[in-house]
């Protein structure tokens, strides 16, 4: 086990197991801590596994960073690991088997004048032991650690650690060693210094001044039963020895051979070389021992040493555990019936804090200003008897036992965290585990704690009377008791009471045993009660000097708290009999509102309640009204007479404020009583309100199922309203009260929507009625006889309660509309559109600036993904009064969206929006929300590029926006943010590979596959476009004024999208048209899949360098003649698009299916032979040629009908009809010479010789479409002739050709 608890390592010969702990769900639903194989595997092939020793090594941080395994061999080999099994280093010190590895970490002197304790590794074998450098070995460690992670990563580095230091000592005089002990370095006092020089030297032995320093080693085995060894210090300097790194081929072990595959280093079936030689064994140095415990009939079997080096424990094959004092060499205790015992130390420090001055204590430590005591206690595992003991050392008695298994093993680690010093451990503690049970039987892992007062043996100790008194009562408290006066009884008798008086005299036993009581919630609140009234009672006897101050307000504070939980007990248990429920008119006067107002009020939080489908998790025996004594002793507290809540979570706050309030506002508990109980109580009205308010706002759902709680809160705000100096006396109508703004201001923060609007309907009531009352006291002489009902006051209130009314209803309308949904979407739907939406609340909404709004319902559309003509329809329905022409415009937009159904739990979220848009008309205006969404679904692509159709519905947003500036603005930001990097990218890689890239290149480069980037690249096409269009409309209209609606005008945040976007400079005309066509030529090499096609090519050096800057600068752009290479490659691309498109446009008629359109969204509009004849113009290539070739491809197809409509827009027809002509030839050269039948043998051999010969010379492979009928080939050499001159030099041929086509025909 590692001492922090995060590795045990479990061995078995060659095998072995490592584990790490993990967080767990257990079967009974806890969450618990449970290991789990972290790795396993056969350490090597051929030896066996003796012992091991984990080390954790300590961060930069000063958490344990990792752990090394350390692990010995019947070889001599002496090996080191990680966590995950990989080999770091090995050494071969000894070759002998290693019998014992042992750890010492460095621990801070307790005293001044004890020697310092170095880190060190002590290995023993059957006559040596071999003692390494801490700090050398952590140095190494940490080399070869980084020399694995180089390895992994490149596997050519090797970088040679630094040799470790180490001390080899040649045990002699002793017949048997089975486990050793390194007490460390130590120095004789001078009497031990001359005693021992005596017995070596005689009489005459000299003495040094300085007494030596020593490493002192105590093993246990045969003659000697316990030996000690003492090697001087610089008698033997420390050997050097270069390690052995596991990396590429240093090393052979089954290990390393099945982590080298996945390590990089070599091939799964690759063997290493077997090294030739063995590594060279340092001779030891011999070291005599200097004396034991000679007992030629005992063997010892294992000793265990204590963590303060002074002390330990020895067990031997008699059963026996002895205590040694290893200082003086003598054994000092000794246990009998202890066989085959484990034995291990718990050191446990006072607590400062809890010590208490002794009147007879005259020690140094008998102050809390002295050092903290520390206790050893030897924990014994007996696993005959499957007994676990804690004995209090020297001479203490046994503290505690345990019954256990017989089958269980005592892991005492007896060090922590390697590499530490005097400096690193100064203020930082490692959380380590000084002892643990293993049970293999349950599967369970048990840790020991031994309170310090324990070691307190003195029978008149008061303190540990009093621990015993307070263990007792803990106990209590923890026992299962059926019968809750029997268990007051027994607290009462046994623990706390006796006779009326206190038993536990100290104060601190007494407020501990007091809080111990008060936070259990087993204990009946009568006993709680009973109990600390009469411990008051007694401290209120006492003499005046003698009484604990505090104590005695502590128990008058929990005492008023109890009390007051017994009363609002007793409140809320009483039922009172229940008013009818008001009625619609009744809470109308209630709210002082108008009947249509209120029935408007009704139907939004209908709306809102349909629609508002989330759910909070409610427990079924959960109950609002009840809250146990010790939940609410924990949230109260007094302080000068007041009760004051203290900082808790959402939840304990609404638990506190259900307790009070909920039967109050269910109508099933008297209100006035109970307000008066808890202002009599020390409440003030302020934490009363917030405890209301925080009910109310938080129980939503359940107020909406009970209207008659609306008329409940009135009159608990009207009671609390009338508390004292819940409104300040000084309050006019001209001034705002802090009463009221505390409640408007808990409504603003609420995400609560309907709850909130409900409470400042109430609030706007009370405070009305309330200033009424105010007025009519002021200017009774004025209104004597008038009517009031016709007239309100005014005040400054009234106005923050009728701005706030606005707010929360615009945000109820606004939840609501986010609240419903598309109830049928057929298509798939990204993650990114199933994150919900967070909730709103005024607060959130005028933090988020002047497009928090249409950026929130922008937010809410792309969830829905329904096509941006639906926001457009839900604007015309709201500005229009036909409803027949909305009727036809809905059915003709829904016809090209049939995967949206627009009714949502039976209400049309079309009028939702068309709410929404009545209700923010400024927020809401179409082309500001159509520039929301189309940003919301640029930065939505912008997360995830494979989802083209964000991108694409991006610019169908962007198109429907109607004002050319918002559009110019929107645009060049959409381009400047998103696009022009991944479009720069994208147009590199293509020149590089020189046709459409493969999808693997595509993600490498771009970020999203072929068929994303496709689509993409016509996007950009598209958005280019939109922006060129915006440019020149924009000159035609004036800016939009972009306005607020009153009641929102003092929101605050981020800057709208649409204040950006008008912020934009203009675009230089030139540059934009010069990228759109770069653009519209990635496009066309990704769609057609072109080949041998580089796009930078087809421009020259100026073109190359103005593409990717900065769209409103002005930058040099080729003019004039071109080079006529440049022309002929442009030439050649444009015939490729061509071809490309009609063979396209073939397999399209052929295959019957309109697929490509879901691929390419915009080929729907695109005409690619018209785009490639603009494109010819930008690229000053003759147009007619382009036109020509297009029609020659047609007819080449055997789209005859489109050919002839294509045929009309060529200028130049005789070079067109020369063209066709050599079509017509390949044509019927096939049908005579390919098809080889009799009637056309005869029709050939009547042909004309130089006819003959020209249609000889004809190749129908170059035509892609031959299967045409005699007939269409007949219309076409008409066309032909029509349009040759008959002075041309083909036109005889063709006439000729006409002739045999006709005699085929009539043949």
């Amino acid at each position: 086990m590692s001492p922090t608890n995060d590795l045990m390592v479990i061995a078995n010969e060659q095998k072995a197991v490592f584990l790490v702990p993990k967080w767990k769900h257990s079967d009974k639903g806890k969450e618990e801590m449970q290991y789990a194989v972290g790795w396993s595997g056969s350490l090597n092939q051929d030896l066996f596994v003796t012992c091991g020793v984990s080390l954790c090594n300590r961060s930069s941080t000063g958490r344990p960073d990792w752990t090394c395994i350390v692990v010995g061999f019947t070889s001599g080999y002496v090996r080191f690991y990680t966590e995950s099994g990989v080999l770091l280093l090995a050494q071969l010190l000894n070759e002998d088997p290693v019998l014992q590895l042992k750890c010492r970490t460095y621990e801070i002197p307790r005293h001044p004048g004890v020697t310092e304790q170095n880190e060190e590794l002590s290995i023993l074998y059957p006559a040596a032991i071999v003692t390494i450098d801490g700090f050398s070995l952590f140095q190494s460690l940490r080399a070869c650690r980084n020399q694995v992670a180089r390895a992994a990563a490149s596997g050519n580095e090797n970088v040679q650690p630094p040799p470790l230091a180490y001390k080899k000592w040649g045990l002699q005089d002793v017949d048997t060693i089975v486990d050793h002990a390194s007490i460390g370095i130590m120095t004789l006092s001078p009497f031990d210094q001359m005693k021992t020089a005596s017995n070596i030297g005689g009489y005459n032995a000299a003495i040094k001044n300085s007494p030596p320093a020593m490493s002192q080693y105590v093993t246990v085995g045969s003659n000697p039963f316990t030996g000690f060894f003492f090697a001087l210090e610089g008698s033997s300097q420390p050997l050097l020895s270069h390690v052995a790194l596991a990396v590429a081929s240093k090393l052979t072990s089954a290990l390393f051979n099945a982590a080298s595959g996945w390590l990089g280093w070599k091939s799964k079936h690759e063997e290493e070389p077997a090294p030739k030689q063995k590594p060279k064994v340092e001779p030891a140095t011999p070291l005599a021992v200097r004396f034991g415990l000679p007992d030629s009939r005992r063997h010892g079997e294992r000793i265990c040493l204590s963590p303060c080096n002074t002390l330990a424990a020895v067990t031997d094959d008699f059963g026996r555990v002895i205590l040694l004092d290893v200082t003086r060499g003598l054994a000092v205790r000794m246990w009998k019936g202890y066989r085959d015992a484990e034995v291990g130390w718990i050191q446990t420090v006072e607590d400062l804090h809890e010590r208490e001055t002794e009147k007879m204590d005259f020690s140094p430590f008998g102050n809390a200003q002295g050092p903290s005591r520390v206790a050893q206690f030897l924990v014994i595992y007996a696993p005959r008897r499957g007994i676990l003991e804690v004995w209090s050392t020297q001479q203490g008695p046994r503290v505690g036992a345990f019954n256990v298994g017989k089958y269980c093993r005592l892991l005492y680690p007896g060090y922590k965290i390697m590499g530490l010093n005097n400096v690193t451990s100064q203020g930082w503690q490692p959380q380590t585990y000084q002892i643990c049970l293993v049970d293999p039987v349950s599967g369970s892992v048990k840790t020991v704690h031994v309170p310090f007062h324990l070691a307190l043996s003195d029978k008149k100790s008061e303190r540990a009377k009093d621990m015993h008194l307070v263990k007792k009562l803990n106990a209590l408290l923890k026992a299962k008791s059926s019968d809750p006066g029997r268990f007051s009884c027994m607290i009462s008798s046994d623990c706390m009471l006796s006779n009326g008086s206190c038993i536990i005299c100290p104060v601190s036993g007494q407020t501990q045993a007091l809080e111990s009581l008060l936070t259990s919630e087993r204990v009946p609140l009568s006993s709680l009660t009973n109990i600390t009234q009469t411990l008051m009672d007694n401290l209120q006897k006492q003499e005046l000097e003698c009484v604990d101050e505090g104590l005695l307000q502590f128990c008058a504070n929990k005492l008023k708290l109890l009390h007051l939980y017994e009363l609002v007990s007793k409140l809320n248990s009483q039922s009172i009999q229940k008013d009818s429920p008001p009625s619609d008119n009744d809470l109308a006067k209630l709210l002082r509102l108008e009947e249509k107002d209120f029935h408007r009020l009704e139907t939004l939080l209908e709306n809102y309640k349909k629609e508002n489908t989330q759910t909070t998790v409610q427990f079924a025996d959960g109950k609002d009204d009840v809250l146990s004594v010790r939940m609410f002793l924990e949230y109260l507290e007094y302080e000068k007479d007041m009760i004051n809540v203290k900082n808790m979570e959402d939840g304990e706050y609404v638990a506190l404020g259900s307790f009070f309030f909920w039967k109050c506002l269910c109508g099933e508990s008297s209100a006035e009583e109970m307000c008066h109980a808890l202002e009599s109580a020390g409440f003030s009205p302020q934490i009363l309100l917030s405890l209301l308010l925080n009910l109310w706002l938080s129980k939503e759902k359940d107020i909406l199922d009970k209207p008659d709680s609306v008329s409940c809160l009135h009159t608990m705000l009207s009671l609390l309203s009338k508390m004292k100096v819940a409104i300040d006396e000084s309050w006019d109508t001209q001034s705002v009260s802090p009463w009221w703004q505390q409640m408007r201001t808990a409504c603003v923060h609420s995400e609560s929507n309907a709850a909130a609007l409900l409470s400042a309907h109430v609030g706007h009531s009370v405070t009305a009625h309330i200033i009424d009352s105010v007025a009519e006291k002021k200017f009774s002489q004025i209104i004597v006889g008038s009517d009031t009902e016709s007239w309100e006051a005014l005040s400054l209130d009234t106005e923050y309660w009728k701005l706030l009314l606005k707010q929360l209803e615009d945000c109820l309308i606004l939840q609501t509309l986010l609240h419903s949904k598309v109830s049928k979407r057929t298509r798939r739907v990204s993650s990114l559109q199933t994150d919900p939406l967070g909730k709103l609340s005024v607060k959130k909404l005028l933090e988020a600036g002047k497009g928090g709004i249409a950026d929130t319902v922008a937010k809410w559309v792309f969830r829905q993904g329904f096509s941006p003509l639906v926001l457009n329809l839900a604007q015309q329905k709201a500005n229009t009064d036909s409803t027949g022409e909305s009727e036809e415009m809905h059915t003709n937009i829904f016809l090209e969206e049939p995967e949206v159904c627009l009714v949502t739990s039976g209400f049309l979220f079309l009028d939702l929006l068309q709410l929404a848009y009545q209700q923010f008309p400024c927020s809401l205006e179409v082309d500001v929300l159509h520039a929301h969404c189309c940003w919301e679904y640029v930065v939505q692509w912008n997360k995830d590029p494979e989802e083209a159709c964000f991108l694409i519905r991006s610019i169908d947003h962007l198109r429907c926006l109607m004002n050319a500036h918002v559009q110019h603005g929107i645009a060049l930001m959409m381009w400047n943010t998103f696009i022009v990097k991944r479009l720069s990218s994208a147009t590199y890689l293509m020149d590089k590979v020189g046709k459409a890239p493969k999808d693997r290149l595509c993600r490498r480069d771009v970020g999203m596959g072929d068929v994303a980037m496709t689509a993409f690249l016509g996007c950009c096409s598209e958005l280019l476009q939109t922006l060129l269009e915006a440019d020149v409309t924009s000159d035609e209209m004036q800016a939009p004024v972009l306005d607020t609606e009153d009641a929102w005008v003092a929101v605050e945040g981020p800057v709208s999208i649409v204040e950006l976007a008008l912020e934009q400079k203009r675009i230089h005309y030139p540059l934009v048209e010069h990228q759109f066509v770069l653009c519209t030529i990635l496009y066309a090499i990704m769609r057609f899949s072109l080949k041998s096609v580089k796009p930078l090519s087809l421009f020259d050096s100026k073109g190359k360098n103005a593409f990717f800057k900065d769209l409103t600068s002005i930058q040099l752009l080729p003019s004039g003649d071109m080079d006529p290479n440049v022309l002929s490659v442009r030439q050649q691309f444009l015939v490729k698009v061509v071809s490309a498109a009609v063979q396209s446009l073939c397999s399209a008629q052929k295959a019957k299916e309109v697929s490509e359109e879901e691929l390419f969204p915009f080929e729907k509009g695109r005409n690619w032979p018209t785009l490639a004849v603009d494109l010819a113009q930008y690229l000053q290539i003759s147009e007619d040629v382009i036109k020509r070739h297009y029609v020659c491809e047609l007819y080449s197809y055997g789209m005859d009908h489109l050919g002839e409509e294509a045929f009309l827009m060529v200028t130049d027809k005789e070079v067109l009809a020369s063209q066709l002509l050599i079509l017509a030839g390949q044509r019927l050269a096939f049908a005579l010479l390919h098809v080889q039948t009799k009637e056309g043998m005869e029709l050939l051999a009547r042909l004309p010789p130089t006819l003959c010969t020209w249609l000889k010379a004809m190749d129908p492979q170059e035509l892609q479409n031959v299967e045409v009928p005699i007939a269409t080939t007949a219309k076409l050499i008409n066309k032909v002739i029509e349009h040759l001159p008959e002075n041309h030099g083909q036109y005889s041929l063709a006439l000729n050709l006409m002739e045999a086509v006709e005699s085929i025909s009539s043949s």
